[in-house]
């Protein structure tokens, strides 16, 4: 029997989470340094994604971040999970990853998303609102226009050094993103935000509309999730706090906070509502030792049909998150550079 472990492509993404005390220009000196453990132990990809005016994150220009992680490292494949297009001119975007791929060729990855702001004040900082992520779909073919030289929403205005270039798009499943990934023949990214149920219904969907495209000739899914390994099933549990009381403070307060250690949040005391919404954010994750977490990646990923796993874990603690990737790339049988 196959193990679905190790038949799939393993990447991280990393959000440039902040930490309470300190500098957020720390969260971003810590991401390149990451990219560079994550290709040391064999990972595909690392992802770099982006987030405005968000105290808890620093990682608030995807592309710029993107070409120092390119720079620090040498064989893994850098891109954004994802660009959230809706707050870009598809030209600018062009552009950017034009001159990215240029500088590392076939390193490059473009993954793209339609979420706008985080706040209304964020949005109009921005230039945005939330109904602009409705123009998501035409302003992915705009886009992708530059890079093969057919866009016609601007006639006569090319993308340089884009124009000619194979950069892969991925799509960032929220919303209709299954349907559009599908449409345009690209790779699908898709976590179990709405449940799993409902993410395994968006795959089967995808799958069964998926149109052939010069990137792509068959579907291709890429799950994203939280992975935790730790000595311990509890251990493994208590790396998940920090993000999840991040979660639970931003929905009661407005604003997604720097990370604290779990210590602290065990003891606290939480209203009704932060309480049912941490329980909530809580649940869902992979974590445990490592026959736990190999047993329930296999059911997801079997049930799932997955062609890639994209790893997201936040936590306060760096040494456990690390401690944690190392794990789960000999889980998956990595080949590590050391």
């Amino acid at each position: 029997m196959s193990d679905p472990l190790r038949g799939i492509g393993w990447s991280v993404l990393d959000r440039s989470r902040t930490r309470e005390g300190e500098e957020p220009s720390r969260a971003v000196r810590d991401t390149v340094a990451f990219a560079q453990q994550a290709e040391e132990l064999g990972f595909h990809r690392f992802w770099v994604a982006e987030h405005h005016g968000v105290p808890g994150v620093a990682g608030s220009a995807p592309t710029v971040l993107a070409a120092a992680v390119a720079a620090a490292t040498s064989r893994v494949r850098v891109g954004t999970g994802g660009v959230m297009l809706p707050n870009h001119r598809p030209l600018i975007v062009a552009e950017q990853f034009g001159v990215l791929a240029s500088l590392y060729p076939d390193r490059i990855d473009m993954g793209l998303g339609r979420s706008v702001g985080f706040t209304g004040g964020v949005r109009r900082a921005l230039g945005h609102d939330r109904e602009d992520a409705a123009d998501f779909p035409a302003q992915v073919h705009e886009l992708l226009g530059y890079f093969s030289g057919e866009q016609d929403v601007h006639p006569g205005v090319h993308a340089f050094p884009a124009e000619g270039l194979r950069v892969p798009a991925f799509v960032l499943a929220t919303g209709q993103g299954a349907d559009l990934a599908a449409q345009l023949g690209l790779p699908l990214v898709i976590a179990p935000a709405r449940g799993e149920d409902a993410m395994v219904a968006a795959i089967e969907r995808y799958r069964d509309a998926f149109r052939p495209s010069v990137q792509e000739d068959e579907p291709y899914v890429i799950v994203s999730g939280t992975v935790a390994i730790a000595d311990t099933t509890e251990e493994a549990r208590r790396m998940l706090v920090p993000e999840a009381w991040a979660n639970a403070y931003s929905r009661t307060h407005g604003e997604f906070p720097p990370l604290i250690p779990a210590s602290r949040i065990e003891s606290l005391s939480m209203t009704d509502r932060q309480r049912r919404i941490f329980d909530d954010s809580m649940r869902g994750h992979v974590h445990g030792t490592e026959e736990q977490v190999a047993d329930e990646l296999n059911r997801l990923l079997t049930r799932t049909r997955a062609d890639e796993f994209l790893v997201h874990t936040s936590t306060y603690d760096r040494a456990a998150r690390l401690e944690s990737h190392q794990r789960l790339a000999a889980l998956a049988g990595l080949r590590t550079t050391h």
